[in-house]
């Protein structure tokens, strides 16, 4: 990869009155000209078997602008209202590819506020950034500082279910660059009494971020249900909850990058195991402790950083039988009863359950490299991985 890379940097803002009322009404407008146009694409294609493109759903934007129901959508900046329409073709795009779900439509209450402004609609001097329709620039707390010489090409803004509002400027960052090759090699093994098993025997604990607030989250959530529906005391306090989720989720994001900035600038080659965390947080007795853990937001760390800084990443086959196999002989276990965590193989090498999964994932992906085998997931072979580590996961619980 060579040292250009687009980057997104988010910070928090706090908008004055004007400020916070012209992005409320945008996000309404954005909101309303997505569920229009959605709704749009669809009968036409239900009733007429007619495909409507970005194009016909722009036309139908300036004929909305145009009758008195909706002529409030002219009054904010229409450059978020044409990037809705962009998003949405994106959402039919991947749709058509099997690559997502048919498009939802965007609730006021169960969907992200935010709204997107390309360079035609922001102005972006000294460091100030003000976007369309607004005098004054955003009051914007600059954690860390932009690539220099840096000019975003996109502004996001956004409010989350906690009330806060944070701008993403996308930029250009040229200071990304591969890091110095080394040997070191890694295979991962995750869990949940341990976040990850490293194949050095080292353990990394699992923080369990939504245990440490879970009474308070409780206490947050049962004086929401004593609210009355449509109240503004309702309001207040299911911000109370939205905080107390903020709050875990940041925490939990803080420590995801910590680990997988260490381990792409320690490791050359990192072997992971791939896991079905959709299918797996579909077991109820599981779900909580695994979105707790981050699974797959850790895979999406380790995956993009080791892209930017040249490290390599091999995903193996998630029927693998790593807690089973000798790590020292090859010999594979008949049984292995899920409260057994040392175990002694034949050879007579003695195995720490975890620490021998993540060795044994070590040498399945540099054999893989090597060969040049598949070690994409296996469609459903009968009593593969997934159900014993679900019963492994849950006697850690």
């Amino acid at each position: 990869m060579n040292g250009l890379v687009k980057r997104a940097f988010r910070y928090r803002f706090y908008p004055s009155e004007a400020q916070a009322a012209e992005l409320s009404r945008t996000f309404g407008c954005v909101r309303k000209v997505y569920n229009l146009a959605l709704q749009a694409r669809a009968e036409a294609w239900t009733l007429r078997a007619e495909r409507l493109g970005y194009e016909a759903t722009s036309a139908l934007l300036t004929a909305w602008k145009r009758t008195e129901d909706l002529a409030f959508l002219a009054e904010v900046s229409a450059v978020p209202l044409q990037q809705a329409l962009r998003h949405l073709q994106t959402g039919f795009t991947n749709f058509f590819a099997k690559r997502a779900r048919f498009p939802r439509p965007k609730s006021r209450k169960k969907s992200r506020a935010s709204a997107e402004y390309t360079r035609s609609a922001f102005r972006w001097r000294g460091g100030a950034l003000t976007l369309a329709k607004m005098a004054e620039p955003l009051d914007i707390r600059w954690s860390r500082p932009l690539p220099e010489g840096a000019v975003p090409s996109t502004v996001t803004v956004t409010r989350d279910s906690a009330g806060r509002w944070f701008v993403s400027l996308l930029c250009e960052d040229s200071g990304v660059r591969p890091l110095p090759a080394n040997d070191a090699v890694v295979g991962i093994d995750v869990g949940l009494d341990h976040l990850l098993v490293l194949s050095t025997g080292e353990k990394i604990r699992n923080p369990r971020h939504e245990r440490r607030d879970r009474v308070a989250l409780a206490r947050a959530q049962r004086a929401l249900c004593r609210k009355q529906k449509g109240s503004c005391n309702r309001d207040k306090a299911r911000v109370k909850v939205a905080r107390v989720h903020a709050r875990i989720a940041d925490r939990r994001a803080d420590f995801l990058h910590k680990i997988t900035t260490r381990l792409v600038r320690e490791t050359q080659t990192l072997v992971i195991e791939d896991l079905a965390v959709s299918n797996m947080v579909g077991n109820h007795r599981l779900a909580r402790a695994i979105g707790d853990a981050g699974w797959r937001e850790f895979c999406r760390q380790l995956q993009y950083k080791a892209d930017w800084y040249g490290r390599d990443v091999i995903v193996v086959d998630r029927w693998f039988p790593s807690s089973k196999l000798c790590s020292v002989c090859g010999a594979l276990a008949v049984a292995m009863p899920l409260q057994v965590r040392m175990w002694t193989c034949g050879c007579g090498a003695s195995h720490d359950r975890d620490v021998n999964a993540a060795r044994n994932i070590l040498a399945a992906g540099l054999a893989v490299s090597v060969c040049g085998a598949d070690v994409r997931p296996q469609r459903n072979p009968p009593g593969g991985q997934s159900a014993t580590k679900q019963k492994t996961l849950r006697r850690e619980l």
